[in-house]
């Protein structure tokens, strides 16, 4: 046969909100005297200005900041801690479709995976999300913290980063906390409809892989099809731990039953679509409000959704050679496509009453992915795949997704002259649901020239499994402050929250088997649904076996409950020095109880310390001190010791019992220098020690696998700086009319970081859960997992003062970063797992006209003009591996919005 992937592929495939605590930037801040207005050829008087809605925690004097100017910098300044601000404007002007992205463009921060932001090189276990405020659930198996990802630019007002640890904020605190604030109710009513089509040239127009699903996959909703039949539901929910197998309790026709009940060809068979879609989105975005006699009420509301389509051809190779050599252990040419379906939808009511504030906000997302993958490759591993064919195995895999977030909070700020009392509850629930994971591996059978899977021997099977997260989130908080306006000028604030996190996580996974042996080759030439067909079921006695406890537990449940209370000081004295200074204590007890294995009971308490001093030395300049002790708690899912398949990386996870709480300290100074309006320039230099940092670790697992787990290493330490700046260049001095009300925008940014374990021969519990000797799994000196070394991010806005008009070219930078630990073979460490993610360089314009009276916004997007390719690797001289390696395509978008 010439070409049996092709083969393969005609054999398989041919066939048929609203802000609780929202800050107002309108006037002067005391402790932070404005720069000198500009001349009015720099920047001219009637640009429009923009109010930059940020709700913070606790500290009233955070969130009663009154700020100088239209913009973020000034918001920037006066806050007492070291922050990045994302307004609704600098949203716009990057043109991304969810925050992840915008966030990205902030300085020292990168975006890896499916929307997990790292602050200054830290994971996203070190990193913390809030939303107005309020904790978060995670609907990810492998994360506490939330995908940002899932939440579109459109619902949301304004994004922070605080990069400086303080008080009022939750202890598990590394990189920085972002807190995501939701539209406020307006002032004035407004009706906003738009919608966008795009597409990329690695994907649009092109072959990808698909399958029907059910009738409303379009709509990101299953339609009942994809639901466990009632029997094996029941059978599943009576066995425990006890797998579900012939015996007393499951007859051979129970079995038999089983397999039959399941969906066949609306889950199983995998087609092909020459001619993959375009992308489209359409929202939707009103709100009113009413003054009363003693304030205003009002209402605002969003409705969102998003449908696209991504297909990758992807290299995915592995090694178990400590130096990379020789023929690799697997290697497969796997094509994926993904439609991606988004809906989310805000409702937020809100009342003022004379100086009080109240909100009720409530959020829903749906996130769905609805994959189909095909592979053709070999693994030396299973018997009967020859890897001098290039397509030794065929396998296909059909999934289905679901993420889903629904959030509703409360909030009553009261103030009373110098005394101010937030009151603040939430509740949150996240799921993940993956019904229906299926796959089929058919080997090449060169006697007869064709592909067999006889559910028996060579690596050829049939397999299908459910996954279940639900996870929820309560969480409650009360801030009381008191203004000082005496000898001494600041803010006294106290306060307490308590947080409770429940998950229960449930995975079920099952092969289909014939007792007899190998079907006959007749049958097992057939494609999927015809293989796994009733009459085949019956007639050869294909039975499903239950598998799911053969490595771990079935199913988890995990608690995390903290009790905190903090005091803080904020003074400020007459000579520009403001000092703020606090401590938080945390008494927390995490749990993880498998159905199997070892489970998991930490109970911690910590006093964590905070103080930041701000200098205004100079009118237009000032210099922060800050340091800090905070806390990084194992993430449930590093500790459950449950299989776990990673479908965008397409490897396997595993948790570890033995971890443990990692500890922090940071330090950070920062120079700031305003030098006009809306301008800056700051330099910063940071340092942070963490005790038993958590990295990811991979290893081989049983035939092979490249599985990854997690340890504890002995200590790490990163250090880095940060430079950014933004300046306008006024163009009325080039003159003409057409230049009178034009100006160009350069903001860019650079962060510098190194890190480095510091292991010895100390012992340590492996992602295997055997004893290994630190410097044995992990070598000294090596960089924490994620950190590039460079970050680096330059935005270049031609644009209109008077009216919307703007063109957007936005350069992305990030050097290689460690994505696991290189797996051990033997007592030899193969090298590091590395990810490249290189330049990407991106186009945003907009343009606001009128038609019928009616103001239109025109958007067009260009992304990744580069056509950098995404590289996951492993490197040892002259020799490489590839994970993952495919190219990402140029993307393009043309979008529309009507404003009433």
């Amino acid at each position: 046969m010439k070409n049996p992937l092709a083969f393969g592929r005609l054999l398989l495939l041919s066939t048929a909100l609203m802000s609780p605590a929202a800050l107002l930037a309108q006037a002067t801040a005391p402790s932070a005297p404005a720069p000198a207005s500009p001349p009015a050829a720099q920047l001219p008087t009637d640009e429009p200005e923009e109010q930059v809605e940020i709700s913070t925690l606790g500290a009233p004097s955070a969130r009663d900041i009154i700020v100088t100017g239209r913009r973020q910098q000034n918001t920037i300044r006066a806050t007492p801690q070291v922050v990045s601000v994302l307004s609704s404007a600098d949203i716009a002007r990057t043109g991304d479709g969810d925050i992840a992205g915008a966030l990205q463009r902030v300085t020292g921060l990168s975006v890896v995976g499916n929307g997990f932001v790292y602050v200054r090189g830290l994971g996203d276990r070190y990193s913390l999300a809030l939303l107005n405020g309020s904790p978060l659930p995670s609907p990810e198996p492998l994360k506490r913290v939330v995908p940002l990802d899932l939440f579109p630019t459109s619902i949301l007002a304004s994004s922070l980063v605080q990069k400086s640890y303080s008080a009022n904020y939750p202890g598990e605190f590394g990189g920085g906390v972002i807190n995501l604030t939701t539209k406020a109710i307006p002032t004035e009513p407004f009706l906003s409809i738009g919608g966008s089509i795009a597409g990329d040239s690695e994907t649009t127009g092109n072959l990808g892989y698909t399958y029907y699903g059910s009738d409303y996959d379009w709509f990101g909703f299953d339609d009942g099809t994809r639901d466990i039949p009632k029997g094996l539901k029941t059978a599943i929910k009576n066995s425990g731990t006890i797998p579900i197998v012939q015996g007393s309790t499951y007859s051979a026709q129970d079995l038999q039953g089983f397999a039959a009940s399941l969906n066949n060809a609306d889950t199983a068979l995998l087609q092909r679509n020459k001619n993959i879609p375009a992308n489209f989105s359409a929202d939707l975005t009103g709100g009113t409000s009413v003054e009363t006699d003693s304030g205003r009420v009002g209402v605002l509301a969003a409705f969102g959704y998003n449908n696209s389509w991504r297909t990758r051809d992807v290299l995915q190779q592995s090694s178990i050679d400590p130096g990379l050599a020789g023929i690799p252990q697997t290697q497969f040419q796997t094509v994926i496509t993904d439609n991606h379906v988004t809906v989310n939808g805000l409702l937020g009511l809100g009342a003022e009453v004379n100086d009080h504030k109240f909100r009720w906000t409530n959020l829903f997302i749906r996130d769905t992915v609805k994959q189909g993958r095909l592979s053709a490759g070999y693994n030396r591993s299973v018997e009967d795949q020859d890897p001098t064919l290039p397509a030794s195995v065929i396998k296909q895999n059909t999934y289905w997704f679901e993420r889903q977030l629904i959030d509703t909070q409360g909030v009553a700020e009261l103030r009373f002259d110098k005394l101010s009392i937030d009151l603040r509850g939430t509740y949150a629930n996240s799921q993940r649901e993956s019904p229906y994971e299926r796959s089929f591996s058919y080997n090449y059978n060169a006697a007869i020239g064709d592909y067999i899977n006889n559910l028996a021997s060579g690596g050829q099977s049939a397999d299908i499994a459910f996954s279940d997260l639900n996870e929820d989130v309560y969480a409650g908080s009360a801030d009381v402050g008191y203004k000082l306006d005496g000898a001494l000028k600041g803010t006294l604030t106290a306060g307490y929250a308590y947080n409770k996190t429940k998950r229960q996580s449930e995975r079920y996974q099952f092969q289909f088997f014939r007792p007899a042996g190998a079907l006959g080759q007749g049958v097992a030439q057939e494609r999927p649904d015809y293989l796994l067909s009733d009459y085949n079921i019956y007639a050869y006695n294909i039975q499903l076996r239950d598998v799911s406890g053969a490595e771990g537990s079935r199913a988890y449940d995990a608690g995390l409950e903290i009790h905190a209370g903090y005091g803080q000081a904020e003074i400020e004295f007459d000579n520009g020095l403001r000092v703020q200074g606090g401590v938080r204590y945390e008494d927390a007890k995490q749990t993880v109880t498998p159905d199997a294995g070892a489970a998991t009971n930490l109970s911690k308490s910590y006093f964590l310390p905070a103080l930041t001093l701000t200098y205004n030395f100079n009118d237009d300049m000032q210099f922060r001190i800050a340091a800090s002790k905070t806390v990084a708690r194992p993430q449930f899912r590093e500790l459950a010791r449950q299989i776990y398949q990673d479908f965008d990386s397409d490897r396997q996870f595993t948790g570890n019992p033995f971890l443990v709480d990692s500890r922090l300290t940071n330090a950070e100074a920062r120079y700031e220098w305003y030098f006009d309006r809306n301008q800056r320039l700051s330099l910063a230099g940071f340092y942070k020690k963490i005790d038993n940092p958590i990295e990811a670790a991979a290893f081989f697992a049983g035939g092979g696998v490249l599985r990854t787990g997690f340890a504890n290493a002995p200590e790490a330490q990163l250090y880095g700086a940060e430079i950014e700046a933004e300046k306008h260049f006024a163009l009325d001095t080039l003159g003409g009319a057409f230049f009178a009300s034009k100006r160009l925008v350069l903001i860019a940014n650079y962060t510098w970081t190194q890190s480095k374990l510091k292991v010895d021969d100390s012992i340590v519990i492996g992602p295997d859960l055997s004893p290994v000797a630190a410097d044995t799994l992990f070598r000294d000196g090596a960089p924490l997992t994620g950190q590039s070394d460079h970050i680096a991010n330059v935005q270049m806005s031609f644009e209109d003062t008077e009216r919307l008009s703007q063109v957007t070219v936005l350069l992305n930078y990030a050097s290689e970063r460690v994505t696991n630990r290189g797996p051990i073979q033997g007592t030899l460490r193969q090298p590091d797992i590395k990810e490249k993610p290189g330049f990407r360089l991106d186009l945003v314009g907009r343009q606001g006209f009128k038609l019928l009276n009616t103001d239109m916004e025109l958007k067009i997007e260009a992304r990744n003009l580069t056509g950098t390719p995404y590289k996951e690797f492993q490197k040892a001289g002259a020799n490489t591996i590839y994970l993952n390696r495919y190219k990402v395509g140029r993307s393009f978008s043309l979008g529309l919005t009507a404003n009433f």
